[in-house]
């Protein structure tokens, strides 16, 4: 009796686990008994990972072991915390933690130092740990749609970096930390709190794209003008009332700009005082030669 009472149990308890929600991908090729390498893709130039969207509230224990993984997407899932384990894997190059729920990174990122792309946008990040500066290679960092204020002293060291997003966070000002990354050409501090740009603009020699839309900024400093690199400048969405006069030295901008994704000058929703709002009307020509003519008045 005992034992039919069990095989009875048993085919519910199997009936049950068919009809339970089907495992994620990741969980599902640990438990039919697979390898973990059979997740990798090995292409081209890199070996890559990929559990994107996979509903993951924590890191899979696996991961870690997999020293290989050059490229590796977490994005889109519900992870909190990414463990010290993460310093193991020290041949990644492309990291990618967006879409998540992390409060913070390990101090450990600062032993991937193969590390050029890493993408922590969407998440809850209040501050960003110092040792990240130790990935001298780091070309592309994006931090943005956090709640980050400032960034470490330390980040000069990151003399590689070329693109830099930290929009959608709580920047009063531009740290001073970031006139130091002289190879930057993409910097983007939209929809924070800026009330000024520094005159110390003027040392990211090498700037091409610099967005701060949708930001308290009342005027933009002369020494701005002398980045002749520039080709995209969004100042929408600000407090602006004049403009420097030798604004027109900028020559790569070669129109006033209206879709945010077309270079140029951007300037829409500034109470500028007149004439300019006639004077922007007319494009970016009649602006420059305006301000040039001002200039040669006064």
């Amino acid at each position: 009796m005992g034992t039919e009472h069990s095989k009875n149990e048993e085919r519910r308890s199997m009936v049950f686990l068919r009809k339970g929600p089907k495992l994620p991908a990741w969980e599902d090729a640990l438990l039919s008994g697979k390898e973990p390498k059979s997740l990798l893709k090995r292409g081209l130039r890199y070996v890559s990972l990929s559990l994107i969207m996979k509903g993951m509230t924590s890191t899979p224990d696996f991961l870690w072991g997999l020293p290989e993984v050059q490229k590796l997407n977490l994005s889109r899932n519900q992870l909190v915390v990414i463990p010290p384990s993460l310093g193991k894997l020290d041949r990644l190059v492309v990291l990618n933690l967006g879409g998540n729920c992390l409060k913070c990174l390990p101090k450990e990122i600062g032993l991937l130092r193969n590390l050029k792309v890493l993408f922590v946008n969407m998440n809850c990040l209040k501050e960003v740990p110092a040792e990240l500066s130790l990935c001298k290679k780091l070309e592309v960092l994006s931090l943005s749609h956090n709640c980050i204020s400032q960034l470490p002293l330390t980040f000069t060291d990151l003399t590689s970096l070329r693109k830099l997003n930290l929009s959608n966070n709580r920047f009063v000002q531009i740290p001073l930390c970031i006139f130091a990354l002289r190879s930057l050409d993409f910097l983007h501090l939209g929809s924070n709190r800026l009330e000024n740009i520094a005159e110390s603009i003027q040392y990211l020699v090498n700037l091409q794209i610099f967005i701060v839309e949708n930001n308290n900024i009342r005027s933009l400093p002369r020494s701005l003008c002398y980045i002749s690199t520039l080709e995209l400048l969004n100042v929408d969405y600000n407090a602006i009332q004049t403009l420097p006069d030798d604004l027109y030295l900028l020559r790569r901008l070669r129109r006033i700009a209206w879709n945010p994704m077309d270079k140029g000058l951007h300037i829409a929703h500034n109470p500028l005082s007149r004439p300019l709002p006639e004077v922007v009307e007319g494009g970016l020509d009649v602006l420059f030669n305006y301000l040039r003519e001002k200039k040669e008045h006064n």
